[in-house]
């Protein structure tokens, strides 16, 4: 367990819909605030739609967390077959028997019950989640519990959670009864990579811990592992994993290399790749550039074309005395001193050329490696479609 070697206090990306780590920022606030004062006004019928670990179920026990001392709770892990085995299982949830199987007596009792608490001074919520596996004929049956009302509230509310095809459902024309009929309707996306970094941290500090646990290149290829947005299940099985490779290694904190390693395990690599490339190739150029700037030839140079002088291999400056002769006659040949310095000052961007080079090989070795592409003409294939 890494919590102690990271200095936690629980483990703080667990796939669970823990109210504790409720993320109260974006999207997850604004549906908890609407679904909230849907609750309070007796609204009736809400529907809450998103991508998969979206964080919808994590809404809803927020939900139940906040109203848990004023509201009967009805849950329903998923959605009944019927309409008729809606009804049975709201009677059974409200400690109903009921002695006949039409659903007519069945509503009549569910409603005798539910004014029963209203005229307590509270509410019946119903949550179904993975809505979208309803048939229309359960969705009919909901429309039929949502006709329930004394005077202008509704006699019990509806939280419905489900996958965008919920809506693809609830847009058919013959659905229009049902959907006209909602009071809300809510729409979560991907959290923004800007989001995304405040969702971490938020986690993190909840289980105790501290933002440098995360290295600041860690902390970047956090980000780009999840391109343009990405939900939070996702997010926390990325975190999880480069914590735990992070501390079977007995590393102080998460790098990119760990971020990368994660990523592959979950196809998620190919911005992390580029960036660690990236980084790669700007660590040899700071490398070429240093040993340039240390080359003892290019000092001796310098120390030549001041004094006019050649260095021993002591490094010894030895005056050279010309010899005595008679010049020939022919037309002098000037030598421009800036030739010398084009001369010379070519050395570094060849240098730096041929490291470029280098790094290029490096990159794509590393990426046929990578992918299992040993041969060159696969290897290239894949990179272009990459």
């Amino acid at each position: 367990m890494y919590t102690n070697h990271f200095g936690l206090n629980m483990l703080p990306f667990e796939n669970v819909p823990d109210p504790a780590f409720f993320f109260d920022q974006g999207d997850h606030a604004r549906i908890r605030s609407r679904i909230t004062d849907s609750l309070k006004a007796g609204r009736g019928l809400i529907v809450v739609t998103g991508p998969i670990g979206s964080g919808k179920t994590t809404i809803s026990q927020k939900i139940i967390s906040d109203f848990s001392n004023t509201i009967k709770l009805i849950w329903m892990a998923e959605p009944p077959a019927n309409s008729l085995d809606l009804f049975l299982f709201i009677a059974q949830g409200l400690g109903l028997k009921p002695q006949v199987s039409e659903r007519v007596f069945i509503l009549r009792d569910i409603k005798d019950a539910l004014l029963k608490i209203n005229s307590e001074g509270s509410k019946c919520l119903l949550i179904i989640d993975e809505s979208h596996l309803m048939s229309d004929d359960t969705l009919n049956g909901i429309r039929l519990l949502n006709n329930l009302e004394e005077g202008a509230i509704k006699l019990i509310q509806i939280l419905l959670l489900g996958q965008e095809e919920l809506m693809k459902t609830i847009n058919k024309p013959e659905m229009e009864p049902f959907k006209q009929r909602i009071a809300a309707l809510e729409i979560m996306g991907k959290m923004s990579p800007d989001r995304i970094r405040e969702y971490i941290l938020h986690r993190i500090r909840t289980a105790g811990g501290q933002p440098s646990i995360f290295s600041d290149t860690g902390w970047e290829a956090l980000v780009l592992a999840f391109g343009p947005g990405n939900t939070p299940r996702v997010i926390n099985l990325l975190c999880d994993k480069s914590l735990s490779l992070t501390f079977e290694k007995g590393k102080p904190a998460v790098d990119l290399d760990d971020i990368y390693e994660a990523a592959g395990e979950m196809g998620l690599q190919k911005e992390v790749f580029h960036y660690k490339m990236t980084l790669r190739r700007n660590e040899m150029k700071k490398q070429a550039i240093t040993a340039i700037e240390k080359d003892p030839i290019r000092e001796a140079e310098a120390i030549q074309h001041s004094s006019g002088k050649e260095p021993d291999a002591a490094g010894i400056h030895i005056h050279i005395q010309p010899e005595t002769f008679q010049p020939v006659q022919t037309k002098p040949v000037i030598n421009s001193p800036a030739s010398g310095a084009t001369e010379k000052g070519l050395k570094t961007p060849v240098v730096l050329f041929l490291f470029s080079v280098a790094a290029l090989i490096l990159s794509l070795f590393f990426y046929c490696w990578r992918t299992g592409s040993l041969e060159p003409a696969a290897c290239f294939s894949k990179l272009i479609g990459f």
